[in-house]
């Protein structure tokens, strides 16, 4: 499971280093002293799975960056204030531990996200040989073809895969789908949305039109995904 840690203070991200070290399947990829310094590798790793993110920082707060940049991958927060209980667990983290952290407290909370994980990874299977997927819907899994999907929308620990005909919500967020979907054929626009490319109409500022819908261009997104999708194949005048 590999993670990073967002806080301002050395010793603290010290601190967490090596409570991970005292946990086999966990590995600290990277740290960084605020979110902003953080983004350009969250955005660049999809294979992220989680986010140790204090609370209190300068510049931006923990609690700002989740409201304005939610990642794809799974945050505990890590604070030495209670007051902030409540907001995160609106913004939908998996855990909420105090410093300094016990490595009983540490050890549940990354056990929680292995959980939640594997959860997600039974709910979606992707078959190599073949362009379709099967993913676990009201008790049943539904076979879907990638060519029919036109976009997928994150609803917190759901997705919905939207084709011309139906819809199908499944438990998983939107960065575990995202990192097991083929990137030739589906890019993550925003925070909430990924698109079959195949569909695009109309690309404007900041929205995409798929069919009949209007898709947000998130401008974390934006520049990538116009240089991979778009800026290599525009006609040179």
């Amino acid at each position: 499971m590999k993670a990073i840690i967002i806080d301002d203070e050395p010793i603290a991200r010290q601190g967490i280093s090596i409570l991970a070290k005292q946990v086999p399947f966990l590995e600290i990829c990277g740290e960084f002293g605020n979110p902003l310094l953080a983004q350009e590798y969250i955005v660049t790793h999809p294979d992220l799975d989680l986010i140790f993110l204090d609370v209190e920082m300068p510049g931006i707060t923990g609690i700002d960056y989740l409201k304005a940049m939610p990642p794809h991958c799974h945050v505990i927060l890590t604070t030495a204030y209670q007051q902030y209980a409540l907001d995160a667990f609106e913004l939908d983290v998996v855990d909420y531990l105090l410093k300094p952290i016990r490595i009983d407290r540490f050890a549940k909370a990354v056990s929680k996200v292995k959980e939640l994980l594997a959860l997600q990874k039974h709910d979606l299977e992707i078959n190599d040989q073949d362009d379709f997927i099967y993913i676990k819907s009201d008790r049943k899994y539904i076979k879907l073809s990638l060519s029919d999907i036109l976009f997928i929308k994150g609803l917190k620990d759901y997705v919905i895969i939207h084709t011309a005909k139906e819809k199908y919500m499944t438990a998983m967020n939107v960065g575990t789908i995202n990192r097991q979907l083929d990137e030739a054929i589906f890019a993550r626009v925003s925070k909430s949305y990924i698109i079959n490319v195949n569909y695009i109409k109309n690309i404007d500022t900041d929205t995409i039109d798929i069919e009949s819908h209007e898709i947000p261009l998130g401008n974390t997104y934006k520049d990538g995904f116009l240089k991979k999708y778009v800026k290599s194949n525009l006609l040179k005048r």
